[in-house]
């Protein structure tokens, strides 16, 4: 949106009579509100191209199909954390949730 503004802005050059200069404004601006376009559309593109391959899974929480990018993601629904990884899981005992965690196994193999 900024590009098409930018391109818009640049013909007022040419519409308010400027001259010379006026030309050379329009002209800047349409190129650089092009380029800015062309930009935006490659990134729309690569979240749509990331967002088909996405993984989709049913929340255990609200039952619903969520997508999930990458190791860790929410629901896009009920907002639950979601994760394939048990590292990143979210704890059930909010003792842990305020730090680090660490397990038993740990705490006796290194006394």
């Amino acid at each position: 949106m900024g590009g098409m503004l930018l391109m818009i802005t640049g013909l007022a050059g040419i519409v308010f009579e400027w001259g010379k200069i006026g030309r050379i404004l329009a002209a800047t601006c349409m190129v650089l509100g092009g380029i800015s376009m062309l930009v935006s559309m490659a990134v729309y593109f690569t979240a749509g191209m990331m967002s088909t391959s996405a993984t989709v899974l049913v929340c255990p929480e609200c039952g619903k199909h969520t997508k999930m990018l990458g190791k860790t993601d929410r629901c896009m629904y009920c907002k639950t954390i979601l994760t394939f990884d048990p590292k990143y899981a979210p704890s059930e005992n909010p003792e842990e949730t305020a730090g680090t965690s660490v397990s038993r196994s740990e705490t006796t193999s290194s006394t």
